[in-house]
């Protein structure tokens, strides 16, 4: 999962491997951007304390007015998964990328030493550990949705490693959205050559379902249940109309009125992160390739995408519960591309009679 912002904080761009609470990194996301990134100044000084730097850098290294900034989320068991995500993204550009890597205190060392001891250890990154607190009064615990149960370590878990780019990140980082719109998402509506597929595996692309449209709540936004829907699993973002717009505030009252009223579709696929966004958005985004969110490759292990359409895309998405680095799971061999072993042993690929 990440972001990319410039330097003056105008635009970030994110990517979420899964859609489940993704809303919860943004909000993560924007307090880190507006705190650590106010200035080049503070991106300078992250760059000088990632490689134990204590001198001011040379004038041509401390330009940092085209960097690209990445935030990705790494779980202590899925740490190799999300080096893997980092090596697609600096394998398919030239520009100057710098990595937030956000974690939970029991996977710090373990990202450390797995970019210190592998061919990573050139990239320009910061470890930044994860408040749990962000959480609190967001998310309520669900006895039949266990995978909700535990929403820190299915935060951390799945926005590490579902997603590898094959485009530039830079031409993300270059996209300009409407005026008066804060983001810009990929409609599931947009793509004809994944219709068959998406319908074959029984995933929602409307708002139906994902709002419970016997709710009150929600009958009082007059949205059209047949509406198409967006994945946020990729997004870009303006961060000044972002604000202006006090996105994150809308954000954190949808959830909470979720905690307080179950406003969301008991039968939604995509955990509890998609209809908040889908709400405050809607009707309300700039539509975005997409070929920069080609998805849904995990939610079976038989559904294929055809080759020929996979060369054209710029970015892979392994959302749902087959995922690439296991057995089964589909076009695993696109992801393994990027694969660098864990030097602990920690991280294995499953594969058919790897006998792991």
């Amino acid at each position: 999962m990440f972001f990319q912002v410039n330097v003056d904080s105008q635009f970030f761009f994110h990517v979420s491997v899964n859609q489940i609470l993704i809303m919860l990194l943004v909000l993560l996301a924007c307090l880190l951007l507006h705190s650590s990134l106010k200035s080049s100044t503070q991106l300078k000084e992250a760059y000088r304390q990632s490689h134990g730097l204590t001198a001011d850098l040379p004038a041509e290294e401390a330009e940092t007015d085209d960097v690209v900034p990445v935030i990705i989320c790494a779980s202590e068991e899925r740490t190799g998964a999300t080096m893997a995500t980092i090596n697609s993204i600096i394998s398919n550009t030239d520009s100057n990328v710098f990595f937030y890597i956000v974690t939970l205190r029991d996977a710090v060392k373990i990202a450390r030493t797995y970019i210190e001891k592998t061919k990573l250890k050139g990239i320009q990154y910061k470890i930044l550990e994860f408040n749990p607190m962000v959480l609190r009064g967001k998310v309520k615990p669900d006895s039949s949705r266990p995978d909700l149960l535990h929403p820190v370590k299915l935060l951390l878990r799945y926005m590490i490693s579902n997603v590898q780019l094959y485009g530039d990140i830079k031409d993300l980082y270059n996209i300009k959205l409407k005026a008066g719109h804060a983001a810009a998402f990929a409609s599931d509506c947009d793509l004809p050559s994944t219709h068959e597929m998406v319908r074959s595996i029984g995933m929602q692309t409307t708002y139906m379902g994902f709002l419970d449209y016997r709710k009150q709540e929600v009958k009082d936004l007059a949205i059209n249940p047949n509406h198409c829907s967006f994945n946020p699993g990729v997004f870009v973002a303006e961060i000044k109309e972002w604000k202006k717009q006090k996105i994150t505030k809308q954000l954190e009252r949808w959830m909470e009125e979720n905690f307080r009223q179950n406003i969301y579709s008991s039968a939604m696929a995509g955990g509890v992160a998609t209809p908040p966004m889908l709400i405050v958005f809607h009707d309300k985004y700039t539509a975005l390739d997409p070929l920069w969110h080609v998805r849904h490759l995990g939610w079976s292990p038989d559904a294929r995408y055809a080759e020929s359409f996979l060369q054209g895309a710029h970015l892979l998405h392994w959302n749902g519960p087959f995922k690439p680095w296991n057995d089964p799971a589909v076009h695993s061999d696109l992801w393994e591309r990027w694969f660098i072993p864990d030097p602990s042993g920690r991280f294995t690929l499953t594969r058919p009679g790897s006998g792991s």
